[in-house]
């Protein structure tokens, strides 16, 4: 973002004091690639709120759209996979509403494995497997969580592998492989501890008690 800030200063002062104009073009392409990166953090802000109070917040859908138009009109793919992946997880996580949610969440991952994105992937990846879970499709869902999963030990994150690892819990528990599922747990919890992730840590407990 700094780097495309000093791009526009460039551009500035050489209509300024050069009169070259000819490259303003250049500088709100620059523009809409800073404000779609602040629009998706603006939206992912919200979404945290969202987690703590369960309001929904009223511009989060809006600015995660605004982000993915901007980032489709200056040909930012891996941006758009990103915004694509939060507009379907607020469809998803807010709204409950996974018929809406899963062509984003599809369209994410295309476009995160078509830009090597794989911290992207593996976060759309996570919420395809958590509506397959939703709609019954089991062994859908297990083989999407363990491919994210993949990805994330892969990019070294602990967190994240610790929350898919709850996920995996809970389809071990409704498949009937308690041993898998008490391992599971117990990886989790090192995982989460380790990390410092004390959100997932309590999600563990909560699973555990399933088992």
């Amino acid at each position: 973002m700094d780097e495309l800030m000093r791009q526009v200063d460039e551009l500035y002062e050489r209509a300024v004091f050069n009169g070259d104009y000819a490259e303003l073009p250049d500088a709100d392409r620059a523009l809409d690639a800073v404000e779609a990166r602040l629009l998706l953090q603006r939206g992912r802000i919200l979404h945290c709120r969202f987690l703590k109070s369960r309001v929904e917040p009223v511009e989060e859908l809006a600015y995660f759209e605004r982000a993915a138009g901007l980032f489709r009109e200056v040909g930012d793919e891996r941006g758009e996979a990103e915004a694509q992946f939060w507009i379907g997880c607020f469809h998803q996580v807010v709204r409950d509403d996974n018929a809406t949610a899963v062509p984003c969440l599809t369209a994410a991952a295309d476009l995160a494995r078509k830009t090597a994105d794989d911290l992207t992937l593996s976060y759309a990846l996570r919420h395809l497997g958590i509506a397959a879970q939703m709609s019954g499709d089991l062994p859908k869902a297990r083989a999407l969580l363990e491919e994210s999963t993949t990805l994330r030990r892969t990019l070294g994150f602990t967190a994240g592998v610790a929350a898919n690892l709850v996920g995996l819990i809970y389809l071990a528990i409704a498949e009937n492989r308690p041993e898998d599922a008490q391992a599971l747990a117990n990886e989790a919890e090192t995982l989460a501890t380790t990390s410092g992730a004390t959100a997932i840590t309590n999600q563990i407990t909560t699973a555990r008690a399933h088992l």
